[in-house]
């Protein structure tokens, strides 16, 4: 496979004891300890009042973490291309569903319907930006956020324009999270531009390995790593955190990983 290269401009980033990028970075980098607290996820911005009330865990993780990379781009979100990874939707709106459904008045709202399909952090995030531009929305299993950066980049590359990449999951309730066990919320997003600019943070390049995929010395950091699809972008992130040259091998799919080149501008 050819490498895919393309130029990072924005990181945002939440998860448990991760309330943003500047934080995350500190805690990769061992500037500070990670607090175990629960994800808070904020009222997603730029809604309308009735669509905020609308909004579950994974809409919020998504746009939470969109908003800052977008900010700290500088770049317009109604102008940026998206794509969307995730391994699953709103766990807790597909319970209430099944719930519903088992029921002696099996009668689901709109609004349990809407929020139901894979594709609804990508339709809010449209909302909340007026974002005209196309959007694509993907699903890998464990291997999400690889797949993402792999259409981001190539989006990138082939057509030329600044893209958004968003990979998120959210926690499941039991009974689903006996069959799926994500701990928590974790969401991740990079503005990834196809030339260096005034806003460029790091070159990026990424091709497909059979090299096996990067661990965290750390415990607790392997262990956030594996706990949401979401989170095996952390050895990226930490890499971006460092401000150094670096590769590093992400999880993709069982016997094919993402190699990842990172070089800091």
């Amino acid at each position: 496979m050819t490498a895919l290269l393309g130029f990072i401009e924005g990181v945002g980033v939440i998860g448990p004891g991760l309330a943003d990028w500047p934080r995350a970075a500190d805690v990769l980098m061992r500037r500070t300890t990670r607090d175990a607290a629960k994800t808070v996820l904020p009222a997603p911005a730029g809604l309308p009042s009735a669509e905020r009330r609308r909004t579950g865990p994974v809409v919020r993780a998504a746009l939470a973490a969109a908003h800052e990379a977008v900010a700290q781009s500088s770049r317009d979100a109604a102008t940026l291309a998206a794509v969307f990874a995730a391994s699953g939707g709103d766990g807790g709106n597909f319970h209430a569903i099944c719930e519903t459904l088992a029921s002696d008045e099996p009668q689901l709202s709109p609004t349990r319907f809407h929020n139901s399909v894979h594709n609804a952090p990508a339709g809010y995030w449209s909302i909340a930006t007026r974002a005209m531009a196309a959007s694509n929305v993907l699903c890998a299993y464990d291997g999400s956020f690889a797949a993402g950066l792999l259409e981001s980049l190539a989006q990138v590359s082939v057509d030329g324009a600044a893209t958004l990449l968003v990979a998120y999951d959210t926690d499941y309730p039991e009974p689903l999270r006996h069959a799926r066990p994500i701990a928590d919320a974790f969401g991740v997003a990079l503005v990834l531009a196809p030339e260096r600019t005034e806003r460029t943070l790091a070159r990026i390049e990424a091709r497909l390995t059979d090299a096996n995929a990067f661990i965290f010395a750390d415990a607790d950091l392997e262990a956030l790593r594996l706990s949401n699809p979401a989170a095996r972008a952390l050895p990226l992130l930490e890499a971006l955190a460092r401000g150094t040259a670096s590769h590093v091998v992400l999880d993709y799919l069982d016997d094919t990983r993402l190699a990842v080149d990172i070089e800091p501008s």
